[in-house]
């Protein structure tokens, strides 16, 4: 089989097209042939090496992928060769096959082609597990979308928006922030054109919003805390811009603030039961037509390089995915 190999930390130019062996199909395993595989900003940075997980090296990069079951151990009743599954598997997830224990698999939502379907589960889930479940956001409250561009904002808003807030988006781009307002956002703001806080307490009333979900870190977040109300709650989600802000905490005292981390593959591992049902409210979402991931390129496997380098360079809304055979 073909595989994306990294040997050597680094930018993706490090990673190296393969041919490997198919790996061995052991107890309680099953083997899926990849189809497509969604680019995620981890991916990237487990490439470089700056990721919280560190696999050894030499690993097979990529982690969210949608196919096909070829084959199954004896032992396995829950998936049968022919099933159209999705799964997330840390590394390994591009290349054309992959072995993976059967309880990971989930069934691919009915609306879902393979390409829509790599798209979906590690965005949603990390919007689903940040503003539900840490976030505590209530129907009726503002929320402060940042990155609202990419793969976690643009879910982020979807989720938001489905259970009944006022949702306030930021991204850089004017184009892309068009399709945010698509999603349901209520007002979409350029942070490339200023400090945005006075939009965001004159869109409020001048009281602030009551959560902010920010997936962007650095100035964004600096900017982010004045936009807050009395007793909100600001989700830490990622550091897409590359600078981890400092916060005086002060600045929490004074406003009575809740500064909250979010992880949620961490959570899924801590807590497999809550994670399950996460997951399966994720999916009856899907499934009732209520969840559209957003791909704005798709891209052959043998230009995997060339999918990262678009989410490096700010190029996408929503996903990237590329595909195999």
């Amino acid at each position: 089989m073909k595989a994306i190999v990294c040997r050597e930390l680094g930018p993706p130019s490090v990673l190296r097209l393969e041919d490997l062996p198919e790996p061995e199909l052991g107890p309680g395993q099953a083997r899926v042939r990849i189809k497509a595989a969604g680019i995620n900003f981890p991916d990237i940075l487990t490439v470089q090496g700056s990721y919280q997980h560190k696999p050894a090296l030499p690993f097979i990069a990529g982690v969210e992928t949608a196919g096909e079951v070829l084959e199954v151990a004896a032992d396995v009743k829950t998936v049968s060769p022919g099933d159209r599954v999705m799964m997330s598997i840390r590394p390994g997830g591009y290349a054309e096959q992959a072995v993976a224990d059967a309880a990971i698999l989930l069934p691919t939502p009915q609306p879902f082609d393979d390409v829509t379907a790599a798209a979906f589960m590690t965005a949603y889930a990390t919007a689903y597990h940040c503003l539900l479940m840490r976030g505590q956001l209530q129907a009726g409250e503002w929320v402060l979308i940042n990155g609202a561009t990419g793969g976690v904002g643009l879910a982020a808003v979807e989720i938001a928006k489905l259970h009944g807030a006022r949702i306030i988006a930021t991204g850089g781009d004017d184009g892309k922030l068009e399709v945010v307002r698509e999603y349901g956002a209520d007002h979409v703001i350029n942070y490339r054109q200023g400090e945005f806080r006075d939009q965001v307490k004159a869109i409020t009333g001048g009281k602030g919003v009551n959560l902010v979900y920010d997936p962007v870190g650095g100035d964004v977040f600096d900017q982010s805390l004045r936009c807050l109300a009395w007793h909100g709650r600001l989700l830490v989600v990622g550091f897409t811009s590359g600078r981890i802000p400092q916060l005086s905490v002060n600045y929490a005292l004074i406003k009575g603030l809740s500064i909250i981390g979010c992880r949620a593959g961490e959570f899924r591992r801590h807590d497999p039961e809550a994670g399950r049902m996460m997951q399966q409210d994720l999916l009856r979402l899907a499934n009732d037509g209520k969840l559209h991931p957003h791909v704005s390129h798709v891209l052959p496997f043998e230009q995997t390089i060339e999918a990262m380098q678009l989410v490096l360079d700010r190029k996408v809304v929503g996903k990237v995915v590329v595909t195999m055979g």
